[in-house]
This record gives C-alpha cells, sequence and structure tokens, in this order.
C-alpha cells in the first residue's frame, strides 16, 4: 500500500494534465488548423483587410466546436479515470456500512488494485475495524455462554440441596452445609475471577505494589494448599530468593494459588516445584510439574479465558487468565514451557 498521500498528489497530477491537455489542444490545434486551412484553399484565408475579419468564420465556428467537444471528452475520460479508484472503495465502504448496522459483522469492504493511497488506507481501517467488531461481538457470545455454563452448575446443586432441606428430604447435618459452604465459595471465587478480568481488560486493575519478601508470601501460600496436594500425590519443594522485590502480594498469592490449583486438577501426581529467581531488573516465578504436559497446540491460547486441558478438571477455566492479567498488570507476562520435570512449566515474569 502506498503512503497517505499518494492520492492527492494523483488528483493533482491528474489536474494539471488534464490543464495541460486542453491548452496545447487549443494552441497547437488552432496553429494546425490555420496551417491546412492556408495550404488547401489560400484563397478564402481571411486576410488582415479582410471585411468582418474580427468575426470568425463558419469554419473557424466549427473549429471551435469540435475544439471544446474533443475537451470535453478528454475532460470526461480523465474524471472517469480519477474516479474509479476513488468512488468504488468509497462505495464499498458505504454498502458496508448499512451492512453493519443492519447486525452483519462478517462484512468486508472490497477494492481493487487501482485504488491506492487514502481510499485504499480508508477501505482497510474499516475492515480491521469489522474483524474487531466481529470478534468482540463473538467473545460476547462465548462469555455470556460460559458464564451461565459455570454458575448453572453450583446454583442448581444449592437449589437442590436447599430444596431437600426445605422439604425434609436432607437432615441438616454438618456435612452437608460445608458441601453448600463449597459452592458459595466456588460461586465467590468465580464472581471475584470476572471481576478481576473486567478491571484488567478495562485497564482499571489497580496494583498496591510495595517491597515484598516472596519467601514469606510462597510460603503462606504452598502452606495453605500442601494439605491438598499431599492428598493428591504431589511432593511441593520450594527454592525462593531472599531479596525482596517490588509487586503486590495480595495479587501474586492470587496468581501462584492459582497455578498450584492448575497442577492440582490437571498435573499427575509428582515433584511439584516452586521456584522464585530474581535477576538484574528481572523477577521470575516459576511452578513446574512432573506431567502430562500441555499440546502445542493448546499452549498458544491456554491463558484464554475458559481455556480448559484435555483432562478438563473441575474449575472454572479462568485460573490462568487471572494469571496473565496479573501479570501484565505489573508489566510483565507469563508464558507455559516445558518443564525440566517432564511436565509443564509456568513462568510468570515482571520487572523490578
Amino acid at each position: 500500500m502506498k503512503a497517505v498521500g499518494g492520492l492527492s498528489r494523483r488528483i493533482i497530477r491528474s489536474m494539471v494534465a488534464l490543464a495541460l491537455v486542453t491548452t496545447l489542444l487549443a494552441l497547437l490545434g488552432s496553429y494546425a488548423f490555420y496551417t491546412v486551412w492556408f495550404l488547401l484553399a489560400p484563397n478564402s484565408f481571411p486576410g488582415p483587410d479582410s471585411p468582418g475579419n474580427w468575426l470568425p468564420t463558419p469554419l473557424e465556428w466549427g473549429w471551435m466546436a469540435l475544439t471544446v467537444v474533443v475537451a470535453l471528452g478528454a475532460a470526461i475520460l480523465f474524471a472517469l479515470k480519477l474516479s474509479k479508484p476513488i468512488v468504488t472503495p468509497l462505495n464499498a465502504v458505504a454498502e458496508s456500512l448499512r451492512q453493519v448496522a443492519q447486525g452483519n459483522l462478517s462484512v468486508r469492504a472490497g477494492f481493487d488494485a487501482q485504488s491506492r493511497g487514502e481510499a485504499a488506507q480508508l477501505v482497510h481501517d474499516f475492515n480491521a475495524m469489522a474483524e474487531r467488531l466481529e470478534r468482540m461481538e463473538n467473545e460476547r457470545r462465548f462469555w455470556n455462554a460460559a458464564i451461565a455454563h459455570e454458575l448453572r452448575t453450583p446454583v442448581t446443586v444449592l437449589r437442590g440441596r436447599l430444596q431437600g432441606l426445605t422439604e425434609g428430604v436432607f437432615e441438616p447435618a454438618p456435612a452437608l452445609f460445608r458441601s453448600l459452604l463449597t459452592q458459595v465459595e466456588g460461586l465467590g471465587r468465580l464472581i471475584e475471577d470476572l471481576r478481576l478480568l473486567g478491571l484488567a481488560e478495562n485497564g482499571r486493575l489497580e496494583l498496591r505494589q510495595e517491597l515484598t519478601e516472596l519467601e514469606a508470601e510462597v510460603t503462606a501460600v504452598v502452606r495453605a494448599i500442601k494439605p491438598s496436594l499431599q492428598e493428591a500425590g504431589f511432593a511441593v519443594s520450594c527454592q525462593v530468593d531472599a531479596q525482596p522485590v517490588l509487586c503486590d502480594p495480595v495479587r501474586m498469592r492470587q496468581a501462584l494459588l492459582a497455578l498450584l490449583e492448575n497442577a492440582l486438577r490437571h498435573a499427575v501426581p509428582g515433584p511439584l516445584r516452586v521456584e522464585v529467581r530474581t535477576s538484574p531488573g528481572r523477577c521470575h516465578l516459576l511452578v513446574e510439574d512432573c506431567g502430562p504436559g500441555v499440546p502445542e497446540s493448546l499452549a498458544t491460547h491456554i491463558f484464554g479465558a475458559f481455556q480448559r486441558g484435555e483432562t478438563h478438571g473441575q474449575g472454572s477455566g479462568l485460573g490462568l487468565a487471572v494469571v496473565q492479567a496479573i501479570a501484565r498488570a505489573h508489566g510483565g507476562d507469563v508464558i507455559c514451557r516445558p518443564s525440566t520435570l517432564g511436565g509443564t512449566a509456568f513462568d510468570l515474569h515482571w520487572s523490578v
């Protein structure tokens, strides 16, 4: 695509060429006309002493009419040639806009090879806008369906248990109340994850960064989830640099807990390593498991909301999306790569 301004230059060149052609046609044509007249009919050629020589002869009137017709024809040809690469993409964009207004977000404006400069840039920008609108609409529908699906299960369980209590089907017991509390806590986690992702998407996720001893934060998180990990057959080990780093400790605890819960749901029992290492200007928080690993086709979009691995687990599919949102809010990112233990390593890194 040519640089912006090419269309303006083309219009200027076309107008200059049209004016030049018209001037040359009038000037050179007049010389040619009188030369031919003088050579073919010198007796009828008007001289300076001819009576009424200030008025054009019929032959001269005919020549001027022919010159005007030819000039108008040239102007029309120039206009058609110039207007096509301008009007065609504008009409395509106008028609596409009408379809977008009617709800057809899959429409794209087309343009031919003659379209260039600002006209081609307009079509390109419109197609980019339509593509983004379509993607946003698809994401909205996906989110609505996914949220409804995630909320339906715990709400159905709660309604069934509470209805059973009301009708006397279930006897009030601590185990039943613990089950209800677990469902409520799951709903609370889901709502909080959705809120965090919404804030991150709008650029409004606020951090309270401070110099943090990550060793204490990591130890607290691992201690809280360690019974569940040990019960599932995981052997957790921690290796943390003692150097304080700048971060939001609450968000980092949240990210680490999400990574460990992800391992609990999807990794095979075995060694599970948590590591924090710092380098000049960089801090890495890693969680590595021993398998089964993440397929390469899934690793590219595993951090999308409501994405699940092949084992599908019991999670909401928001945990890794939350980790990515927290990492990017810190000015960093998180990647998924093969682990030295034979499974998957999640590397959350940010600048310090």
